[in-house]
């Protein structure tokens, strides 16, 4: 597993102190984008937090994630975590160090009050003793929240930075690209009231135990409920690795509802899922993998955006309408470009591949937001696009009509088919996952070619990203 260091610096290190009147949340922020461009330590609000002890345990359930590893557990190795501010809503984001398990708090303007929310992207810190400090804060302690440094005076101090050294692997990277995409499929299955989604949570294995380490589980509706299947019948949505879930515990008590999103059925082959914890002014959210030994990275969802070149030009002129709306109309964009909605979609795809757009599932809306990390690192480091587009250079494929050979670095040819736009192959790869983990490097070369790539222009992005 490529993997990299990426140096986080901060003014200092987040504190949660006492104040007149109450409690001071400072969270320090990294270098990352706004509107202005670039800036070493953006600030994205100060103000009060509406609720402050549900605040609270949602970051804390965020941080959990991003130190947390789901399958073969090791010793934690914490990325701190995404804040975005939207100018509505503050988002934080996370990433399981197994890549299989996304977290998301939307701080929404009902859970915020007295300021006005920037716009960008950044790291912010959560350390131990910040951890510590928030699972202190009680129901009546009025909080003030400081995303960002203090005022003028002291982002232009000389004072020492804080600086991580954070372990980066590349496929985190990419999950943030195929969670987005993925979850753009979901639609809402079940909504349950507090006392059931506390009923139903609670009850679920946790890990470790011999229940939890089964294959994966399917639930379905049932009145106000939900209740295991055996298979996956119409309406179920798959619940893989439940003890998964384990950080919606740090706000249970808080919950007003829990939603339930999926995709629809379409085999008995386990499926992504999304559950989201509705609290008082705000939602988390915990999107969960196909399978707790699968992260997100290897799931192939983003490869037919990458390979085509018209949605790369496409994505490239909706980048410049996106102003960090944190809910992105189509409609609007469409109007706006002049495109056709489905290329303006396909463009969100291909943004989303980069971190630069994110997708709510409450709202079913992408948002903007521009990851702090090399963009061009997803689309560098997927092995399967870089075979295909060598194997494109190659003049390995030849076309004939609905069919296409592809003659492997073997020697062995392959025969891919294409029946009504889905591409499949004769190859091993699509013979233990038919399509469920995405296309081949055999269907994504001749994707490719029919849609008209040179290959010397391909060769030579294979060529700049291997050095």
């Amino acid at each position: 597993m490529t993997r990299s260091l990426q140096a986080v610096a901060y003014r200092q290190p987040s504190v949660l102190e006492s104040a007149a009147g109450g409690q001071l949340l400072g969270l320090e922020t990294s270098r990352g984008a706004t509107p202005s461009g670039v800036q070493d330590h953006p600030r994205f609000f100060t103000g009060f937090l509406t609720s402050p002890q549900v605040a609270a345990a949602g970051l804390l359930a965020v941080a959990d994630v991003a130190a947390a590893r789901y399958y073969q557990r090791q010793l934690p190795a914490s990325l701190d975590p995404v804040v975005t501010g939207n100018g509505d809503r503050l988002r934080f984001e996370s990433f399981s160090g197994c890549g299989g398990v996304y977290a998301r708090l939307d701080v929404l303007e009902a859970g915020l009050d007295g300021g006005e929310v920037g716009h960008g992207t950044t790291n912010v810190d959560v350390n131990n003793p910040l951890r510590e400090a928030l699972s202190r804060v009680g129901t009546t302690d009025p909080l003030h929240l400081r995303v960002g440094p203090e005022e003028l005076a002291v982002t232009t101090m000389d004072g020492p930075v804080v600086e991580k050294k954070v372990p980066l692997p590349d496929r985190w990277l990419r999950g943030f690209a195929e969670a987005q995409v993925i979850a753009a499929g979901f639609d809402l299955r079940a909504e349950l009231p507090a006392a059931e989604a506390v009923r139903f949570l609670r009850a679920l294995p946790r890990g470790g135990t011999r229940a939890a380490s089964v294959g994966p589980r399917w639930v379905v509706p049932a009145g106000r409920s939900l209740r295991p299947t055996t298979r996956p019948v119409p309406g179920a949505v798959c619940l893989p690795g439940p003890d998964r879930l384990i950080a919606l515990q740090r706000v249970l008590r808080h919950a007003t509802a829990l939603r339930v999103y999926g995709p629809p059925v379409a085999s008995a082959a386990a499926a992504a899922s999304a559950w989201e914890v509705v609290l008082p002014g705000m939602r988390l959210t915990l999107t969960l993998s196909p399978d707790a030994s699968r992260g997100f990275s290897g799931e192939g969802g983003v490869l037919d955006a990458l390979a085509t070149d018209e949605a790369a030009a496409d994505a490239e002129l909706i980048s410049v309408l996106l102003a960090w709306e944190p809910r992105i109309d189509t409609a609007d964009l469409a109007a706006a470009s002049g495109l056709e909605p489905e290329r303006v979609r396909a463009a969100l795809v291909r943004l989303g591949t980069s971190g630069r757009v994110g997708y709510d599932t409450a709202e079913a809306a992408y948002f903007h937001r521009e990851l702090p990390y090399d963009a061009e690192r997803v689309e560098r480091h997927n092995p399967r696009l870089r075979s295909a587009r060598a194997l494109v250079a190659a003049g390995a494929v030849a076309l004939e009509g609905t069919l296409a050979t592809v003659t492997a670095e073997d020697g062995h040819a392959h025969r891919v088919r294409d029946e009504a736009g889905v591409l499949s192959c004769s190859c091993l790869w699509w013979a233990k996952y038919r399509g469920g983990r995405g296309p081949c490097k055999h269907a994504l070369a001749v994707r490719i070619v029919r849609r008209g790539a040179a290959p010397e222009q391909d060769m030579a992005r294979v060529d700049g990203g291997a050095r």
